[in-house]
């Protein structure tokens, strides 16, 4: 909690305790039998934390970047998994409430603020994943209406949500031809591949999501035609805080767990923690953390401050964070042992979930791309 305001702290603590009382006891159940734990979630979202950085007149708690950084860090260290799902979600809630007009504001936020709906976001295609612009789901307008072609793969929640966000072609080649729309459950055509078996975010489903001639209102189109790229990016770059905070949550829980074995196990007629290499590895992977804190932290000042630098701060601050974070997770795993490598220990289901950090939100190769382009571009 170093440098955070009081209230901020206050924010940090009530998130902790959520995290310790309603999901840290229901982890490794979530995970064991892919449970999407929507009530959990609503208790959550009671807390004001389903539409954390959504403006307050259509339910959402107004908080700031860092803010919301601090609370879901607070709640992965309960469950990276579900925590990572909430951040997808306010990212969506927060597209609708910043891009869209009054009436789509109110129409579609204060359920999803409150959870009683959730949320997905539709970009990635089965043919274009770090290449988002070259997506090829089309949207033909047909008076009133845009008729909605294609599929979307790797969707969070696809099947059990309840509104799509989906980026679609409604004009030429590139990222100029691309618009947002939103869907709701139960729009004829719209339907879902099988639920994916994954190495780890088991207590969310991921499906592809499909479109076969679905009549969408003009009237759900976010911004004009042709901002949907541009919306989409705007998005991700607090999808790559969030989810780079979802990351610390697992690492500080994963320390404090490899700390207490240290302390607990014996070998050689002493306790692990005699061992100097081992209090070196230890002394590592909390500074690493830190370190990685700070970056997501500044990253989310110069968002919410609107800095010019703030896209590759991001971008810097979930590649570093996501693969700093998955090798403390993974040392703490070392320094289990065998015992780290049973499901009877959270620690290797950290290591599960935040492994697709440094995939998904852009993969840790094109936040690469984009911090050397903006060096290059001088």
């Amino acid at each position: 909690s170093a440098g955070l305001t009081e209230e901020q702290k206050e924010f940090q603590k009530v998130a902790l305790d959520f995290a310790t009382k309603e999901m840290a006891p229901h982890m490794a159940e979530w995970d064991e039998k892919e449970i999407f734990p929507v009530e959990t979630m609503r208790k959550a979202a009671q807390l004001g934390f389903g539409g954390i950085y959504v403006k307050p007149d259509v339910g959402g708690s107004g908080l700031s970047r860092l803010d919301t950084s601090v609370i879901f860090e607070a709640l992965s260290t309960g469950c990276t998994s579900t925590t990572a799902y909430m951040s997808i979600h306010n990212m969506c809630v927060w597209m609708i409430d910043t891009f869209g007009s009054e009436e789509q504001r109110h129409r579609f936020c204060p359920s999803l603020c409150s959870m009683e709906k959730f949320a997905s976001y539709c970009l990635t295609e089965p043919g274009s994943g770090s290449d988002a612009a070259s997506l090829l789901t089309s949207a033909q307008r047909k008076g009133d209406t845009y008729i909605l072609n294609g599929s979307k793969a790797f969707i969070s929640g696809g099947g059990d949500t309840d509104v799509y966000v989906v980026m679609c072609r409604t004009g030429g080649p590139g990222p100029k031809g691309i618009s947002c729309l939103v869907l709701e459950k139960g729009t004829p055509g719209l339907s879902f591949g099988k639920k994916e078996k994954k190495v780890g975010w088991n207590s969310q489903p991921t499906r592809a999501v499909i479109f076969e001639d679905c009549v969408v209102p003009v009237g759900n189109r976010l911004g004009a035609e042709g901002q949907g790229f541009s919306i989409a990016m705007k998005g991700l770059n607090g999808g790559r805080i969030n989810i780079a905070s979802c990351s610390l949550g697992a690492a500080q829980a994963s320390v404090v767990l490899a700390q207490e074995h240290l302390t607990v196990r014996k070998q050689f007629g002493e306790p692990l923690a005699n061992n100097q290499y081992l209090q070196f590895r230890l002394a590592e992977m909390a500074t690493r953390l830190v370190a990685a804190r700070l970056m997501v932290r500044n990253a989310a000042r110069a968002l919410q401050e609107g800095r010019e630098d703030a896209a590759v701060l991001c971008s810097m601050a979930k590649l570093f964070a996501t693969d700093e974070c998955f090798a403390i997770c993974n040392q703490a795993l070392q320094m289990h042992g065998g015992y780290g490598y049973l499901k009877d220990y959270a620690v290797q289901q950290f290591v599960r979930d935040i492994r697709v950090h440094q995939i998904l939100e852009g993969t840790n190769e094109v936040m690469r791309m984009i911090v050397a382009r903006n060096l290059l571009q001088g």
